[in-house]
């Protein structure tokens, strides 16, 4: 019969010991801090760009476009609109504000309260229909009126191009859903963006008019005409009581609100 050291056991379990505790005093020296709040802001935009809208690891198919839209352009055929943009599209923030407490959500006040709404959101991303920016202020989620509308808009826009001799060219959202912080960052360098923005509630986003996506330069065509033929889509569905819509000169967007049915 073999014999047991007792001796060398208790060495090795001994060892053991001090084996185990010493992971368990490197695991502890890596447990993250808890943040001041003085950092509330910058925290909560690192969360908007890193948290939410994690980076995929390969670039996805309609994410790629051209660096820039291809020089000159041949004339696109757009039908006037009735007045200036400015004029055309002056919903005011009131009638706005109105329509996204009927439609929308709660404003969040940060963004993990994205996943826990009265309504659903829903999480946009560049398609066919449109190109979401790089976005540093804003959350891609929308209400699903929000969304249908916005796909509505890009799909008319890509079929009014496509009969007019297209032009491989999509929309570009710029901003949709804030919260408060957001806003208050925003207010410092943005005079548009007013203290109870329609952003907050999810029903609202910007479309640029200034910038169009170019996926290929095989039919090159100029902003200005890109600009008219969104306005003529937006005033389509502005009458069918479908959204309101204000012009914003200086950030260079349509600023968009669906409407609740019957409204």
């Amino acid at each position: 019969m073999k014999t047991v050291n007792f001796g060398i056991l208790s060495m090795l379990l001994a060892g053991a010991s001090v084996i185990a505790g010493c992971g368990s005093k490197k695991e502890e020296s890596v447990t993250d801090e808890v943040p001041s709040t003085g950092r509330t802001v910058e925290l909560e935009l690192a969360r908007l760009s890193d948290m939410l809208r994690p980076k995929p690891l390969f670039r996805q198919p309609y994410d790629w476009k051209l660096d820039s839209m291809p020089p000159g352009g041949i004339k696109l055929h757009v039908n006037p609109v009735g007045g200036t943009l400015a004029k055309v599209f002056n919903d005011s923030n009131y009638l706005q504000l109105q329509a996204s407490r009927v439609l929308g959500v709660r404003p969040i006040m940060r963004p993990s309260d994205a996943w826990h709404t009265r309504r659903p959101l829903v999480k946009i991303s560049s398609n066919p229909d449109f190109y979401v920016d790089n976005l540093t202020h804003s959350m891609p989620y929308l209400v699903p009126e929000a969304s249908t509308l916005l796909h509505d808009i890009g799909r008319s826009f890509n079929d009014s191009l496509k009969a007019r001799g297209g032009g491989a060219y999509r929309i570009k959202v710029t901003s949709v859903l804030r919260t408060p912080t957001t806003v208050k960052s925003l207010r410092r360098r943005n005079a548009n963006a007013v203290a109870e923005s329609t952003h907050l509630y999810g029903t609202t986003f910007d479309i640029s008019h200034a910038q169009f996506v170019c996926d290929n330069d095989s039919v090159a065509r100029t902003q200005e005409d890109l600009k008219n033929l969104l306005a003529e889509v937006l005033v389509d569905l502005n009458r069918q009581n479908r959204c309101y819509v204000k012009y914003e000169r200086k950030q260079a967007c349509f600023h968009i609100t669906a409407r609740p049915d019957g409204s």
